[in-house]
């Protein structure tokens, strides 16, 4: 689905309060912004709050200055102006606060959420969510201004949220259905339980906010007033900066209140903040505050509370574990209820209903109960939880930064716990007391003397060690505090030898940078045992996401080995053809766009060894070679284009080997070989698809399964499709490609093994019937034996074969398909060999793979059997096609022959391209390709069903379906003129569609009148800018291949010189 038309962004700018983590998140928004969830054009900033305690308003203000600040320097003035704001849409972001559940903040906590749309694979965060909210349903349809947004929270809003925009000014606050206790204490609370972390300001109100920045105290809200020494103030979005726009607000009481979060402080403090508010309401009173309240929509502020963040990452009522971009060896060990993301587990490991597992690479034996949330464990740490079961506790291991060394450091809580400073204070969700007597820590161990025990509390216990004096530290120097100790108090003195540190205290240490690499790292390991097994167990999903993550993100290496290693190990052809394939994805999506089409030649000596390997059967060699070459070709865009174009020709090699499996089900039978100069004739009429074209196409044919019902049909009366054949005394080859008369005939003469090399070559002269002979076995192209010396022990002499179509090159009716067919029965029967239908069926889809073609099997089966049938695959090699005859009501034929009509549209298409495009899109199992391959096979038995019950009407649905599903397989087969063609017959059809593959070519239709040829010249006459088109009778063929022997006497075709 088209991802609906958004915000096209100026300026995004993220707000954090740690000035080591500006690089980070900058970092992170330009990993978006090539990702594609950002704008190309959009400028990004990650900007620090220039007080830890700024608040809100004071961050608002801050981002504001400094996008103001980049823009007018963008557009080349010296100095802040605030005209740059009239054409530009901002987005603010604020991170907020310390997050107990996420060293990142909540903006990038993980959700367990995956969107199978997106063009790059990535783990969606609280943030991707915001932005798209903000960028698709929220933004579009607003004027110029600042959007400001918290990322502390959990928005749900749907498409089209309804918000008016007309004769807009002032402010506005989104508002979503809330708690009153909630929205009095963090957001705007109006008459209902509403709630908003999200604003809009006008150019106009941004303007007069952006005017404050200069004056005292307000200016200290600013980089600029602290650099200038000004004394910090604290300012809240909602409780200032909005509060005095509001209505049924008197001047005394603005100026006198204080935001919740400010608490009672000293009158100097009060006296501070009533002057920046008395500021504000000089500026702002004039500008009017709305609400657009989206009652559909839901809000969740994301708390301090384990257990409320729990439930917001689980589905308690689901009937299954959530797996989210992980890898899960047992994955019958994860409750309902419970959820996984980007984690690799291997082993047993067993997780509890409403438990998260998050950033984890754990080996089981591990029980992790109900009501837990672990996070950020490697394999190192896995021996730490084997042999115990945690329940109702959260464990997270977190990198940090003490005096420049890294480290690593662990926290262990109880889910009950409470991270509030005021109350009765519990530890691992029992009290302290409780907790002292259990483990034998004092009060002492983990606050300063002077704290009372009312003061004491968890975040500021110095309960978490961050360094020990002689060894790393593990999750076992927390996890023995859950149990009575029976060490002789060993565990107890080595976390006092520790030096540790409080949860506040252990903020500042956190590094954010290493936090957020090991994530992609670990999120790029589960994704090599996706790629390995969506490959290996042949399933129909897209890595192309992935290969996208991987290049964008500079690490497409890991990825390349992978694949190497795949398709080096593949038993199945299919399987290493598909790695190969990835391969060439990945090499395309390095050169960004850039170096040229993907589609072209692949035939460079440096690559030859490689493929000689593999036309040679040693796939590990010959893997091996190949990333040996690609390695020279890594540097420059057009290079990586070239190889990936030879990837895809080793892929080739590799299809024409599962291909050629199809020689299993040719046989022949010996006659009486026809005399010397005697005439062996073929003659075909073309054919007519209605249905399942494209599912017939290797590789398609032997990993989905084609069906393809197609109509045998002579054009104006004739079978246009033929070959004849003779033996002649001279021990050579002659040759003929033409039409019957000689005066236009292209001839070849072969007289040595060397003229018949370019066998392979489908553009060589002569190619096709060169394949022909050495597929029938009359000629061993690699025999040390001269050709002459091959025919005359074999048959005294040498072979004239003559091929001919009436049919214009690229006319999407099989010729070229149905003409090897002719040829390869005539050369038999020429031969004294002579070989069933459906033997000759899967020879001619050898003889395309020798003459390197490619194709699938649905024009002979098409042409070479006789009327209406179905042709089918299964989907396993050897491939094997089985045709079944349809039947139809009596009279139906002829009925069918009054309404069915060929319109040649004087486009020549070009099958090739487009062959290398849908299997590309196949190998790359897009969503949208593999759901319509699998409508293709099963419209196929509908429109069978059409033809059993006679109905014209059904069959011009199936002909009108099927035309859209061809343009979905290969985009850019509709040429314009041709859709001009289609609109103006499209009321006197039933249906219509190109021939073949699309393109150009033939067009047919069912019409809804009979004989309506002439009625239809004159329709099209009426048209112009069609072009050289002609319209032609069709009938269906009851014969199919015909064969015949003339006598010497009866060619008309001249002497070769």
């Amino acid at each position: 689905m088209e991802q609906p038309k958004g915000v096209d962004w100026t300026v995004i700018i993220l707000t954090c309060q740690y000035k080591d983590s500006v690089q980070v998140f900058q970092r992170e928004l330009e990993v978006r912004q090539k990702r594609e969830q950002i704008p190309a054009g959009t400028l990004l900033l990650a900007v620090e709050d220039p007080e830890k305690r700024v608040g809100s308003g004071g961050a608002t203000l801050n981002a504001l200055l400094v996008a103001a600040e980049h823009l007018s320097a963008r557009a080349g003035f010296t100095v802040v102006t605030s005209d740059v704001l009239h054409s530009a849409w901002i987005l603010i972001l604020h991170m907020g606060r310390d997050f107990p559940f996420d060293d990142c903040g909540r903006a990038f906590t993980c959700l367990p959420v995956e969107n199978p749309e997106a063009p790059v694979e990535a783990l969606v965060c609280n943030l991707d969510c915001l932005l798209d909210i903000m960028t698709y349903r929220l933004g579009p349809g607003s004027p110029p201004g600042v959007w400001v947004c918290s990322t502390d929270m959990l928005l749900s809003v749907p498409a089209n949220p309804g918000i008016s925009w007309d004769s807009f000014r002032g402010a506005r606050v989104i508002a979503l259905p809330g708690s009153p206790a909630y929205a009095q204490n963090h957001g705007v609370y109006l008459t209902d339980p509403q709630v908003s972390g999200v604003v809009f300001f006008s150019v106009e109100t941004a303007e007069r906010l952006l005017a404050t920045h200069v004056s005292p105290p307000l200016d200290a809200c600013t980089y600029l007033g602290l650099d200038s020494g000004a004394r910090p103030v604290q300012l809240s979005l909602f409780f200032d900066i909005l509060h005095c726009m509001a209505e049924n607000v008197t001047r005394e009481d603005f100026l006198v209140g204080r935001p919740p979060e400010l608490g009672q402080g000293d009158a100097d403090v009060a006296g501070y903040l009533q002057s920046a508010r008395a500021q504000l309401w000089r500026e702002l009173r004039d500008q009017p505050l709305t609400m657009a309240y989206v009652s559909s929509g839901s809000y969740s502020y994301m708390t301090s509370s384990a257990s409320e963040f729990l439930l917001s990452l689980t589905l308690p009522g689901a009937p299954g574990a959530q797996i989210v971009h992980s890898q899960v060896e047992e994955q019958q060990l994860l409750a309902a209820g419970s959820s996984v993301v980007s984690c690799l587990l291997e082993g047993p490991v067993q997780l509890g209903p409403g438990s998260v597992l998050q950033h984890c690479h754990l080996q089981g034996p591990i029980h992790i109960g109900a009501g837990c949330l672990v996070t950020g464990l490697d394999t190192a740490h896995s021996k730490a939880l084997h042999g115990r079961e945690l329940r109702d506790l959260v464990l997270q291991g977190h990198h940090t930064r003490l005096h420049g060394s890294p480290g690593h450091a662990f926290t262990l809580v109880g889910r009950l716990d409470s991270w509030e400073r005021q109350g009765a204070g519990t530890y691992l969700n029992v009290p302290w007391s409780e907790f002292f007597k259990r483990t034998g820590v004092r009060a002492w161990d983990l606050w300063d003397p002077e704290t009372l025990p009312a003061e004491y509390c968890l975040p500021s216990a110095r309960l978490f060690p961050v360094l020990h004096p002689s060894r790393e530290l593990g999750p076992q120097d927390l996890l023995w505090m859950l149990d009575h100790q029976e060490d002789g108090g060993e565990a107890l003195r080595a976390w006092r030898a520790s030096w540790r540190l409080s949860w506040e205290q252990l903020q500042p240490c956190l590094d954010r940078a290493a936090t957020l690499a090991s994530r992609r790292d670990l999120f790029f390991r589960q994704a090599l045992h996706k790629a390995r097994h969506v490959l290996e167990a042949r399933q129909d999903l897209s890595l192309r996401p992935l290969i996208w993550a991987a290049v964008r993100e500079g690490c497409p290496g890991p990825l390349l080995a992978t694949l190497d290693q795949v398709a080096a190990g593949a038993g199945d052809p299919g399987v290493a053809a598909r790695a190969l394939a990835c391969v060439a994805d990945v090499l395309g999506c390095m050169a960004e766009g850039r170096g040229g089409l993907r589609s072209g030649p692949a035939a460079n000596p440096e690559w030859m060894r490689p493929f000689s390997y593999l036309e040679c059967g040693d796939l590990a060699a010959g893997v091996e070679a190949l990333a040996q070459e690609r390695d020279k070709w890594l540097s420059r865009p057009a290079l990586l284009v070239r190889a990936a174009r030879h990837y895809e020709g080793a892929g080739q090699i590799l299809i024409r080997q599962a291909v050629m499996s199809a020689q299993h089900f040719v046989s022949t039978e010996q006659v009486e070989l026809p005399g010397p100069g005697q005439w062996v004739v073929a003659e075909c009429p073309a054919r007519v698809d209605f249905s399942g074209g494209w599912s017939d196409t290797p590789p398609l044919a032997y990993e989905l399964g084609g069906a393809v019902l197609g109509l045998a049909v002579r054009v104006d009366g004739r079978r246009p499709i033929g070959a004849r054949a003779r033996r002649i005394p001279e021990p050579e080859l002659w040759l003929a490609v033409g039409p019957r008369q000689d005066e236009m005939t292209v001839k070849i003469v072969c007289r040595c093994l060397a003229d018949l090399r370019d066998y392979c070559q489908p553009h060589a002269p002569g190619a096709l019937l060169k394949a022909a002979f050495i597929c029938a076995g009359i000629v061993h192209v690699h025999s040390e034996l001269q050709l002459s010396e091959q025919l005359l022990r074999t048959f005294g002499g040498g072979f004239e074969l003559h091929t001919w179509s009436e049919l214009p090159h690229g006319s999407g009716l099989g010729t070229s398909s149905i003409l090897a067919g002719t040829a390869l029965a005539a050369l038999q029967r020429a031969a004294g060999r002579v070989v069933g239908t459906e033997a000759l069926i899967h020879a001619v889809l050898h003889l395309e793979q020798v003459l390197t073609t490619g194709g699938g099997w649905q024009d002979q089966v098409g042409g070479l059997m006789p009327g209406i049938k179905v042709g089918r695959s299964r989907a396993q090699l050897p491939l094997k096609v089985e045709v079944e005859e349809v039947t139809v009501p009596e009279g139906f034929v002829q009925k069918l022959n009054d309404h069915l009509l060929l319109v040649y549209t004087g486009k020549t298409r070009l099958a090739r391209n487009l062959l290398q495009d849908v299997l590309r899109s196949w190998y790359a199992r897009l969503p949208a390709v593999v759901q319509n391959a699998h409508s293709l096979v099963r419209q196929t038995e509908e429109c069978a069903e059409g033809f059993r019950q006679g109905s014209l009407p059904l069959l011009g649905q199936c002909l009108t379906s099927y035309w859209e599903q061809k343009k979905l397989m290969a985009p850019g087969c509709e040429p314009l003129t041709v859709r001009r063609m289609m609109d103006v017959l499209a009321p006197h059809v039933h249906g219509q569609s190109l021939a073949g593959a699309g393109g150009g070519g033939f067009l047919y239709l069912l019409t809804k009148e009979p004989q309506q040829k002439e009625a239809l010249e004159a329709v099209l006459a009426k048209t112009e800018g069609l072009g050289n088109y002609s319209i032609h009778l069709v009938e269906v063929d009851t014969q199919g291949l015909s064969l015949k022997l003339l006598g010497t006497e009866a060619s008309t075709c001249c002497p070769f010189p």
